[in-house]
Protein backbone atom coordinates (compact mmCIF):
# COMPACT_ATOMS: atom_id res chain seq x y z
CA UNK A 1 0.00 0.00 0.00
CA UNK A 2 1.29 3.32 -0.95
CA UNK A 3 0.20 6.63 1.34
CA UNK A 4 0.20 9.78 0.03
CA UNK A 5 3.24 10.96 1.45
CA UNK A 6 5.23 8.14 -0.05
CA UNK A 7 3.67 8.76 -3.23
CA UNK A 8 5.08 12.03 -3.25
CA UNK A 9 8.38 10.54 -2.49
CA UNK A 10 8.28 8.34 -5.61
CA UNK A 11 7.44 10.44 -8.06
CA UNK A 12 10.41 13.06 -6.98
CA UNK A 13 12.53 10.20 -8.02
CA UNK A 14 11.49 9.59 -11.45
CA UNK A 15 13.57 12.00 -13.58
CA UNK A 16 10.94 14.04 -16.15
CA UNK A 17 11.98 14.49 -19.79
CA UNK A 18 10.20 17.74 -21.85
CA UNK A 19 10.27 17.74 -25.33
CA UNK A 20 12.16 20.26 -26.52
CA UNK A 21 9.70 20.62 -29.71
CA UNK A 22 7.73 18.47 -31.95
CA UNK A 23 9.46 16.27 -34.59
CA UNK A 24 8.22 18.23 -38.19
CA UNK A 25 7.74 16.19 -40.95
CA UNK A 26 7.89 17.86 -44.68
CA UNK A 27 6.94 17.11 -48.75
CA UNK A 28 10.48 16.18 -49.38
CA UNK A 29 10.41 17.64 -52.34
CA UNK A 30 8.19 20.77 -52.11
CA UNK A 31 9.96 21.50 -48.28
CA UNK A 32 6.22 22.34 -47.31
CA UNK A 33 5.26 20.97 -44.09
CA UNK A 34 2.86 18.41 -43.75
CA UNK A 35 2.41 18.23 -40.11
CA UNK A 36 3.95 16.75 -37.01
CA UNK A 37 5.11 13.09 -35.59
CA UNK A 38 2.68 11.48 -33.59
CA UNK A 39 4.01 8.42 -32.95
CA UNK A 40 6.54 6.15 -34.96
CA UNK A 41 7.26 2.02 -35.00
CA UNK A 42 9.57 -0.22 -37.29
CA UNK A 43 6.30 -0.47 -39.64
CA UNK A 44 5.31 3.14 -39.90
CA UNK A 45 4.26 6.30 -38.53
CA UNK A 46 1.45 8.71 -37.52
CA UNK A 47 1.02 12.22 -39.15
CA UNK A 48 -0.70 14.73 -37.03
CA UNK A 49 -1.30 17.68 -39.50
CA UNK A 50 -4.18 19.92 -39.93
CA UNK A 51 -5.68 18.38 -43.10
CA UNK A 52 -6.70 15.03 -44.40
CA UNK A 53 -4.29 13.36 -46.24
CA UNK A 54 -5.42 11.08 -49.38
CA UNK A 55 -5.70 7.46 -48.55
CA UNK A 56 -3.21 5.03 -50.73
CA UNK A 57 -0.89 7.37 -51.99
CA UNK A 58 2.59 7.19 -51.22
CA UNK A 59 4.23 10.19 -49.69
CA UNK A 60 8.12 11.33 -50.06
CA UNK A 61 8.34 12.47 -46.21
CA UNK A 62 11.65 14.29 -44.64
CA UNK A 63 11.67 13.78 -40.68
CA UNK A 64 13.18 16.68 -39.14
CA UNK A 65 15.07 15.40 -36.25
CA UNK A 66 17.72 16.62 -33.67
CA UNK A 67 21.29 16.68 -34.35
CA UNK A 68 24.57 16.55 -32.62
CA UNK A 69 26.30 19.62 -32.77
CA UNK A 70 25.00 20.79 -36.25
CA UNK A 71 21.38 21.44 -35.01
CA UNK A 72 18.45 19.44 -36.84
CA UNK A 73 19.25 16.57 -39.55
CA UNK A 74 16.91 15.03 -41.76
CA UNK A 75 15.69 11.58 -42.21
CA UNK A 76 14.00 10.97 -45.78
CA UNK A 77 11.64 8.32 -46.07
CA UNK A 78 9.22 7.24 -48.33
CA UNK A 79 5.41 5.77 -46.81
CA UNK A 80 2.08 5.19 -47.99
CA UNK A 81 -1.16 6.58 -46.36
CA UNK A 82 -3.35 3.66 -45.32
CA UNK A 83 -6.11 6.01 -43.29
CA UNK A 84 -6.83 9.75 -42.27
CA UNK A 85 -9.13 10.82 -40.12
CA UNK A 86 -10.17 13.93 -38.05
CA UNK A 87 -8.25 13.87 -34.43
CA UNK A 88 -10.25 14.58 -31.19
CA UNK A 89 -8.89 18.37 -31.33
CA UNK A 90 -10.99 20.27 -33.69
CA UNK A 91 -8.84 20.87 -36.92
CA UNK A 92 -6.35 18.71 -36.36
CA UNK A 93 -6.04 14.88 -38.64
CA UNK A 94 -4.12 11.89 -37.87
CA UNK A 95 -2.90 10.08 -40.83
CA UNK A 96 -1.62 6.26 -40.34
CA UNK A 97 1.44 5.54 -42.75
CA UNK A 98 3.16 2.13 -43.96
CA UNK A 99 6.75 2.26 -43.89
CA UNK A 100 8.00 1.96 -47.77
CA UNK A 101 11.74 2.98 -48.11
CA UNK A 102 13.53 3.94 -44.84
CA UNK A 103 17.74 4.79 -43.94
CA UNK A 104 18.82 3.26 -41.32
CA UNK A 105 18.82 6.16 -39.42
CA UNK A 106 15.49 6.12 -39.32
CA UNK A 107 15.53 3.03 -36.82
CA UNK A 108 18.43 4.53 -34.81
CA UNK A 109 15.55 7.12 -33.99
CA UNK A 110 12.97 4.41 -33.50
CA UNK A 111 15.48 3.05 -30.65
CA UNK A 112 16.56 6.66 -29.27
CA UNK A 113 12.91 7.80 -28.63
CA UNK A 114 12.39 4.23 -26.87
CA UNK A 115 15.48 5.40 -24.57
CA UNK A 116 13.95 8.66 -24.00
CA UNK A 117 10.72 7.68 -22.55
CA UNK A 118 11.61 5.02 -20.72
CA UNK A 119 11.91 4.69 -17.20
CA UNK A 120 15.16 3.33 -15.55
CA UNK A 121 16.04 3.04 -11.67
CA UNK A 122 17.30 6.42 -10.80
CA UNK A 123 19.63 6.55 -7.34
CA UNK A 124 17.70 7.73 -4.66
CA UNK A 125 19.08 11.15 -3.15
CA UNK A 126 18.98 12.55 0.48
Amino acid sequence: MVLDGDLSMLNRRIKRHQLPCFLQVSNRYTGKTLGFLGNISEEGLMLISDLPLLVGAVFALSLQVPGDESGRRTLDVSARCLWSHEDETPGHFDSGFSLEIAPTEYFELIEALKYYFSFYAVEASA
